[in-house]
Protein backbone atom coordinates (compact mmCIF):
# COMPACT_ATOMS: atom_id res chain seq x y z
CA UNK A 1 0.00 0.00 0.00
CA UNK A 2 1.06 3.43 -1.02
CA UNK A 3 0.27 5.14 1.97
CA UNK A 4 1.92 2.52 4.32
CA UNK A 5 5.77 3.65 5.88
CA UNK A 6 8.26 0.19 5.37
CA UNK A 7 11.69 0.69 6.72
CA UNK A 8 13.36 -2.20 4.14
CA UNK A 9 16.59 -1.14 2.96
CA UNK A 10 18.42 1.87 3.25
CA UNK A 11 18.92 2.49 -0.73
CA UNK A 12 15.05 2.12 -0.11
CA UNK A 13 14.73 5.50 1.57
CA UNK A 14 16.27 8.91 0.71
CA UNK A 15 18.16 11.26 2.21
CA UNK A 16 15.94 13.98 3.37
CA UNK A 17 13.89 10.75 5.28
CA UNK A 18 17.33 8.87 6.59
CA UNK A 19 18.42 12.22 8.39
CA UNK A 20 15.28 12.73 10.18
CA UNK A 21 14.97 9.45 11.53
CA UNK A 22 18.48 10.13 12.45
CA UNK A 23 17.77 13.37 14.43
CA UNK A 24 14.71 12.13 16.07
CA UNK A 25 16.91 9.18 17.49
CA UNK A 26 19.15 11.91 18.94
CA UNK A 27 16.49 13.56 20.47
CA UNK A 28 14.90 10.59 21.80
CA UNK A 29 18.32 9.25 22.82
CA UNK A 30 18.23 12.78 24.96
CA UNK A 31 15.06 12.81 26.94
CA UNK A 32 15.69 9.24 27.69
CA UNK A 33 14.10 8.69 31.05
CA UNK A 34 12.87 12.44 31.79
CA UNK A 35 9.55 13.87 32.27
CA UNK A 36 9.96 15.14 28.50
CA UNK A 37 10.08 11.35 27.33
CA UNK A 38 6.14 11.19 25.92
CA UNK A 39 4.80 7.78 24.65
CA UNK A 40 3.98 8.40 20.57
CA UNK A 41 3.08 4.76 20.06
CA UNK A 42 0.62 4.85 23.37
CA UNK A 43 -1.52 1.02 22.37
CA UNK A 44 0.18 0.49 19.14
CA UNK A 45 1.35 -3.46 19.19
CA UNK A 46 4.34 -4.65 17.18
CA UNK A 47 4.81 -7.89 16.43
CA UNK A 48 8.62 -9.47 16.17
CA UNK A 49 8.96 -12.59 13.98
CA UNK A 50 12.53 -14.02 14.78
CA UNK A 51 14.14 -16.86 12.70
CA UNK A 52 17.51 -16.11 13.86
CA UNK A 53 18.52 -16.09 17.50
CA UNK A 54 19.15 -11.95 18.88
CA UNK A 55 20.50 -10.58 22.05
CA UNK A 56 20.21 -6.63 20.44
CA UNK A 57 17.69 -6.80 17.99
CA UNK A 58 15.21 -8.66 20.27
CA UNK A 59 16.00 -6.34 23.66
CA UNK A 60 16.30 -2.97 21.80
CA UNK A 61 13.37 -3.03 19.80
CA UNK A 62 11.34 -4.49 22.64
CA UNK A 63 12.36 -1.92 25.18
CA UNK A 64 12.23 0.52 22.23
CA UNK A 65 8.35 -0.02 21.75
CA UNK A 66 7.46 0.08 25.67
CA UNK A 67 9.70 3.11 26.32
CA UNK A 68 7.56 4.80 23.50
CA UNK A 69 4.42 3.69 25.04
CA UNK A 70 3.71 0.33 22.84
CA UNK A 71 3.15 -3.41 22.82
CA UNK A 72 5.25 -6.21 21.78
CA UNK A 73 4.36 -9.65 20.48
CA UNK A 74 7.49 -12.15 19.98
CA UNK A 75 7.47 -15.05 17.62
CA UNK A 76 10.00 -17.59 17.24
CA UNK A 77 10.62 -19.87 14.42
CA UNK A 78 8.80 -22.56 16.49
CA UNK A 79 5.80 -20.15 17.96
CA UNK A 80 4.14 -19.46 14.32
CA UNK A 81 2.54 -21.53 11.59
CA UNK A 82 4.92 -19.26 9.36
CA UNK A 83 7.57 -21.72 10.79
CA UNK A 84 5.04 -24.96 9.74
CA UNK A 85 4.51 -24.12 6.30
CA UNK A 86 1.74 -21.40 5.83
CA UNK A 87 2.72 -19.08 3.31
CA UNK A 88 4.35 -15.27 4.10
CA UNK A 89 1.48 -13.65 2.72
CA UNK A 90 -1.46 -14.95 4.83
CA UNK A 91 0.82 -14.20 8.01
CA UNK A 92 1.17 -10.84 6.64
CA UNK A 93 -2.56 -10.49 5.83
CA UNK A 94 -3.66 -12.29 9.38
CA UNK A 95 -0.56 -9.85 11.87
CA UNK A 96 -1.88 -6.94 9.73
CA UNK A 97 -5.56 -7.58 11.21
CA UNK A 98 -3.08 -7.78 15.08
CA UNK A 99 -0.92 -5.30 15.16
CA UNK A 100 0.23 -1.57 14.52
CA UNK A 101 3.77 -3.39 12.72
CA UNK A 102 5.60 -5.80 12.16
CA UNK A 103 9.22 -6.46 12.02
CA UNK A 104 11.12 -9.61 10.93
CA UNK A 105 14.58 -10.77 11.12
CA UNK A 106 15.38 -13.90 9.02
CA UNK A 107 18.02 -15.25 6.66
CA UNK A 108 15.36 -15.49 3.61
CA UNK A 109 15.24 -11.62 2.18
CA UNK A 110 12.06 -12.98 -0.36
CA UNK A 111 10.23 -13.02 2.76
CA UNK A 112 10.88 -9.40 3.80
CA UNK A 113 9.58 -8.46 0.26
CA UNK A 114 6.35 -11.07 0.68
CA UNK A 115 5.91 -9.33 3.92
CA UNK A 116 6.21 -5.90 2.18
CA UNK A 117 3.19 -6.74 -0.81
CA UNK A 118 1.16 -8.24 1.48
CA UNK A 119 0.78 -6.18 4.93
CA UNK A 120 -1.33 -3.65 5.51
CA UNK A 121 0.97 -1.93 8.46
CA UNK A 122 4.66 -1.08 8.34
CA UNK A 123 6.76 -3.33 7.57
CA UNK A 124 10.61 -3.21 8.97
CA UNK A 125 14.42 -4.95 8.50
CA UNK A 126 15.48 -6.24 11.72
CA UNK A 127 17.98 -8.13 9.47
CA UNK A 128 18.14 -10.67 6.68
CA UNK A 129 21.60 -12.46 4.85
CA UNK A 130 21.26 -9.33 2.05
CA UNK A 131 21.14 -6.39 4.81
CA UNK A 132 21.17 -5.05 8.03
CA UNK A 133 19.71 -1.36 7.67
CA UNK A 134 19.04 -0.52 11.54
CA UNK A 135 22.35 -1.54 12.72
CA UNK A 136 23.85 0.91 10.08
CA UNK A 137 21.63 3.73 11.24
CA UNK A 138 22.72 3.16 14.88
CA UNK A 139 26.49 2.95 13.35
CA UNK A 140 25.88 6.45 11.55
CA UNK A 141 23.92 7.55 14.58
CA UNK A 142 27.26 6.66 16.74
CA UNK A 143 29.70 8.18 14.48
CA UNK A 144 27.92 11.17 14.62
CA UNK A 145 27.55 11.79 18.21
CA UNK A 146 31.13 11.40 18.29
CA UNK A 147 32.98 13.24 15.14
CA UNK A 148 29.78 15.14 13.71
CA UNK A 149 28.73 14.90 10.56
CA UNK A 150 29.94 11.58 8.74
CA UNK A 151 29.39 13.45 5.20
CA UNK A 152 32.18 13.73 2.93
CA UNK A 153 34.47 11.28 5.95
CA UNK A 154 35.89 7.66 4.82
CA UNK A 155 34.56 4.46 5.93
CA UNK A 156 37.10 1.49 6.02
CA UNK A 157 35.78 -2.10 6.17
CA UNK A 158 38.05 -5.01 6.51
CA UNK A 159 36.66 -8.53 6.63
CA UNK A 160 33.50 -10.67 5.06
CA UNK A 161 31.30 -8.86 2.40
CA UNK A 162 28.41 -9.55 4.01
CA UNK A 163 25.31 -8.45 4.73
CA UNK A 164 26.34 -5.22 6.47
CA UNK A 165 28.50 -4.34 4.25
CA UNK A 166 25.47 -4.16 2.04
CA UNK A 167 23.76 -1.47 3.94
CA UNK A 168 27.02 0.27 4.39
CA UNK A 169 27.38 0.58 0.78
CA UNK A 170 23.23 1.69 0.46
CA UNK A 171 24.29 3.99 3.43
CA UNK A 172 27.48 5.44 1.40
CA UNK A 173 25.37 6.38 -1.52
CA UNK A 174 22.51 8.70 0.74
CA UNK A 175 24.94 9.86 3.06
CA UNK A 176 27.43 11.14 1.30
CA UNK A 177 30.91 9.23 2.53
CA UNK A 178 33.27 7.39 0.87
CA UNK A 179 33.21 3.85 1.82
CA UNK A 180 36.22 1.67 1.00
CA UNK A 181 35.44 -2.39 1.27
CA UNK A 182 38.21 -4.80 1.60
CA UNK A 183 37.09 -8.27 1.33
CA UNK A 184 39.32 -11.34 0.28
CA UNK A 185 38.50 -11.89 -3.56
CA UNK A 186 36.00 -15.09 -2.75
CA UNK A 187 34.01 -13.14 0.09
CA UNK A 188 33.65 -10.01 -1.85
CA UNK A 189 29.70 -8.55 -1.77
CA UNK A 190 27.71 -8.71 -5.18
CA UNK A 191 29.14 -6.59 -8.04
CA UNK A 192 25.87 -6.03 -8.87
CA UNK A 193 25.93 -3.57 -5.73
CA UNK A 194 28.98 -1.74 -5.99
CA UNK A 195 27.68 -0.76 -9.80
CA UNK A 196 24.41 0.45 -8.60
CA UNK A 197 26.61 2.67 -5.82
CA UNK A 198 28.30 4.39 -8.65
CA UNK A 199 25.46 4.80 -10.65
CA UNK A 200 24.00 6.51 -7.74
CA UNK A 201 27.16 8.74 -7.35
CA UNK A 202 28.36 7.07 -4.60
CA UNK A 203 32.04 7.29 -3.75
CA UNK A 204 32.99 3.50 -3.31
CA UNK A 205 36.22 1.14 -3.36
CA UNK A 206 36.38 -2.61 -3.60
CA UNK A 207 39.73 -3.62 -2.63
CA UNK A 208 41.76 -7.29 -1.47
CA UNK A 209 44.26 -4.51 0.29
CA UNK A 210 43.13 -3.90 3.52
CA UNK A 211 46.17 -1.79 4.52
CA UNK A 212 44.69 0.28 1.68
CA UNK A 213 41.35 0.13 2.72
CA UNK A 214 41.99 1.46 6.25
CA UNK A 215 44.32 4.12 4.75
CA UNK A 216 43.64 7.25 6.17
CA UNK A 217 39.80 6.52 6.92
CA UNK A 218 37.92 7.93 9.73
CA UNK A 219 36.12 4.95 10.63
CA UNK A 220 36.96 1.19 10.63
CA UNK A 221 34.11 -1.02 11.05
CA UNK A 222 34.46 -5.13 10.97
CA UNK A 223 32.19 -8.13 11.59
CA UNK A 224 32.41 -11.62 12.94
CA UNK A 225 33.96 -13.77 10.32
CA UNK A 226 31.33 -16.63 10.45
CA UNK A 227 27.70 -15.65 10.16
CA UNK A 228 25.02 -17.88 11.51
CA UNK A 229 24.38 -20.39 8.51
CA UNK A 230 27.83 -20.90 6.84
CA UNK A 231 29.03 -23.90 7.30
CA UNK A 232 32.93 -23.17 5.86
CA UNK A 233 34.48 -22.11 8.78
CA UNK A 234 37.70 -23.26 8.56
CA UNK A 235 38.06 -21.83 4.93
CA UNK A 236 36.76 -18.31 5.87
CA UNK A 237 39.43 -18.38 8.83
CA UNK A 238 42.24 -18.71 6.37
CA UNK A 239 41.06 -16.58 3.73
CA UNK A 240 39.78 -13.66 6.63
CA UNK A 241 42.71 -13.79 8.81
CA UNK A 242 45.01 -11.14 6.76
CA UNK A 243 41.69 -8.50 7.42
CA UNK A 244 42.03 -9.03 11.25
CA UNK A 245 41.79 -5.72 12.33
CA UNK A 246 44.56 -5.34 15.46
CA UNK A 247 46.77 -2.22 16.04
CA UNK A 248 49.18 -2.68 13.46
CA UNK A 249 45.61 -2.08 10.29
CA UNK A 250 44.74 0.41 12.43
CA UNK A 251 47.44 2.24 13.01
CA UNK A 252 47.05 3.46 9.15
CA UNK A 253 43.71 4.63 9.76
CA UNK A 254 43.58 8.58 10.88
CA UNK A 255 44.67 9.01 14.71
CA UNK A 256 41.57 9.66 15.70
CA UNK A 257 39.89 7.45 13.93
CA UNK A 258 36.86 5.41 15.53
CA UNK A 259 36.57 1.50 15.39
CA UNK A 260 33.39 -0.02 15.39
CA UNK A 261 31.52 -3.49 15.60
CA UNK A 262 27.85 -4.62 15.39
CA UNK A 263 28.59 -7.05 17.70
CA UNK A 264 28.13 -10.42 18.76
CA UNK A 265 32.27 -10.29 18.01
CA UNK A 266 34.77 -12.74 18.79
CA UNK A 267 37.75 -11.90 20.68
CA UNK A 268 41.57 -12.12 18.28
CA UNK A 269 39.49 -13.29 14.46
CA UNK A 270 38.17 -10.56 13.54
CA UNK A 271 39.68 -7.86 16.05
CA UNK A 272 42.11 -7.79 18.26
CA UNK A 273 41.41 -7.36 22.43
CA UNK A 274 43.78 -4.38 22.39
CA UNK A 275 41.52 -2.63 19.24
CA UNK A 276 37.92 -3.89 20.19
CA UNK A 277 38.33 -2.66 24.06
CA UNK A 278 40.99 -0.16 23.83
CA UNK A 279 40.68 3.90 23.30
CA UNK A 280 39.35 3.78 19.70
CA UNK A 281 36.54 1.45 20.23
CA UNK A 282 32.82 2.89 20.75
CA UNK A 283 31.01 -0.49 20.48
CA UNK A 284 28.99 0.56 23.64
CA UNK A 285 27.56 3.76 22.60
CA UNK A 286 27.10 1.76 19.06
CA UNK A 287 24.77 -1.20 20.95
CA UNK A 288 23.22 1.19 22.94
CA UNK A 289 22.09 3.54 19.93
CA UNK A 290 20.02 0.67 18.16
CA UNK A 291 17.65 0.93 20.76
CA UNK A 292 17.33 5.36 19.82
CA UNK A 293 17.49 4.66 16.43
CA UNK A 294 14.95 1.91 15.97
CA UNK A 295 12.58 3.85 18.25
CA UNK A 296 12.96 6.47 15.52
CA UNK A 297 12.40 3.99 13.16
CA UNK A 298 9.03 3.05 14.91
CA UNK A 299 7.75 6.27 15.34
CA UNK A 300 8.58 7.32 11.72
CA UNK A 301 6.80 4.31 10.26
CA UNK A 302 3.67 4.59 12.70
CA UNK A 303 3.54 8.56 12.73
Amino acid sequence: MADVRHFLDIDRLDRATLRTILSKGASLKEVRGTVDADKPLDGKTLVMIFEKPSTRTRVSFQVGMQELGGHTVILNDSDSQLGRGETVADTARVLSRYADAIMIRTDDPTKLVELEKYATVPVINGLTDDSHPCQIMADIMTFEEHRGSIEGRTVAWAGDGNNVVVSWVHAAARLGFEMRVATPKELQPNHGLIEWAKKEGANVTLTDDPQAAVSGADLVVTDTWVSMGDDDAGSRHNMLAPFRVDEALMSHANSDALFMHCLPAHRGEEVTEAVIDGPQSVIWDEAENRLHVQKAILTWCLS
